[in-house]
């Protein structure tokens, strides 16, 4: 699967994932910082939470984890939470903030 090809599934995958506190997925959310893919389909994301003490903090993460590497051609997937930059709602999509009436 070319690069791009994967990006998408990983991107679409994502948008599978949803806050539990708040009804939008994390990718719109804007808490997903960046995915990379290795030359061996490895995947390395950079999230974020919505705050430190967010009660997802644990298991988030994982779930992000486990549902790449379930892509057929994901080798490997891991998760790295940063909270530099700090998440705001400014990062959110359009769409994100137009569903939570923040538009």
């Amino acid at each position: 699967m070319k690069k791009k090809k994967l990006e998408d599934v990983i991107i679409a995958t994502i948008k599978t994932i949803f806050d539990p506190e708040i009804p939008v997925d994390i990718y719109e959310l804007g808490l997903i910082y960046d995915v990379r893919i290795d030359k061996d389909n490895n995947v390395d994301v950079d999230m974020t939470l919505t705050s430190p003490s967010c009660p997802v903090a644990e298991t988030l993460p994982v779930e992000v984890e486990d549902k790449i590497r379930g892509i057929e051609a994901v080798k490997s997937a891991k998760v790295q939470v940063v909270f530099d930059p700090t998440w705001t709602k400014d990062m959110m999509s359009e769409e994100a903030q137009l569903d939570l009436g923040f538009m």
